[in-house]
């Protein structure tokens, strides 16, 4: 919540079109860097044939690996990723809407920030293996789209959330014990328990995904070679 609470004081949330501009900062930037993978996978792909059934193949294997991990809540290889994150050098003073954009430009498509599940590692991997340029632009489109709205909804939820709050209030849920403050804001937040609990369930979700994927990434292959 580090970039909502950079926000919280400076992005009036309840503007249209400083809504649009949060969604519009993440959405297009992912578009287009999704799309530009999509267009290179896809070229790569139609050049040499082959690397589409090794990127079918790989999804099967990545897939029933870290699908059965996740599903069954046991230790494994940490998925591929990173836990770079927006220097704070960038935002230094910078107004809400340079903020917005930094945010969107660098978060938006997902490749330069921490992605807790491994399901954002099978993606390139479908584009890859999608028939033709076309489907895989299409499909690499579509992931950066949903992948920065998604971005961008979260962000903007959070904000919200944190301004609801008012000043000198304190949220209940999070009162320090052995102390009783002037006024206790009566909606509750989210617990590390509930935070814990929902990363928990959303885990064993991606797992569930990635057995499917990886199942009909198998099928395929052996269609292929059969």
């Amino acid at each position: 919540m580090n970039s909502a609470a950079s926000l919280a004081g400076g992005l009036p949330v309840g503007r249209r079109a400083l809504r649009i501009d949060v969604l519009a900062a993440y959405a297009i930037p992912a578009v287009a860097i999704w799309g530009l993978l999509g267009l290179g996978a896809g070229w790569l792909a139609v050049a040499f044939p082959a690397v589409r059934w090794i990127a079918l193949a790989a999804a099967a294997g990545y897939g029933g690996y870290y699908g059965a991990i996740e599903l069954s809540g046991r230790r494994g290889l940490s998925p591929p990723g990173r836990a770079w994150q927006v220097p704070q050098t960038m935002l230094i003073q910078a107004a809400p809407r340079r903020r917005i954009l930094v945010w969107g430009v660098l978060l938006g498509a997902g490749f330069a920030t921490r992605n807790p599940f491994a399901g954002f590692g099978l993606l390139p991997l479908a584009v890859t293996a999608m028939p033709g340029i076309g489907p895989a632009v299409a499909l690499g489109a579509g992931i950066g789209l949903a992948h920065g709205m998604a971005r961008a909804l979260a962000l903007l939820r959070d904000v919200r959330d944190l301004n609801a709050v008012p000043a000198g209030i304190v949220p209940a849920g999070i009162v320090p014990a052995g102390t009783v403050p002037a006024a206790v804001w009566p909606v509750p937040v989210p617990t590390h328990l509930d935070m814990a609990l929902k990363a928990i369930y959303w885990r064993r979700f991606d797992g569930a995904v990635l057995l499917a994927v990886a199942g009909t990434a198998a099928v395929a292959c052996l269609h292929y070679f059969t």
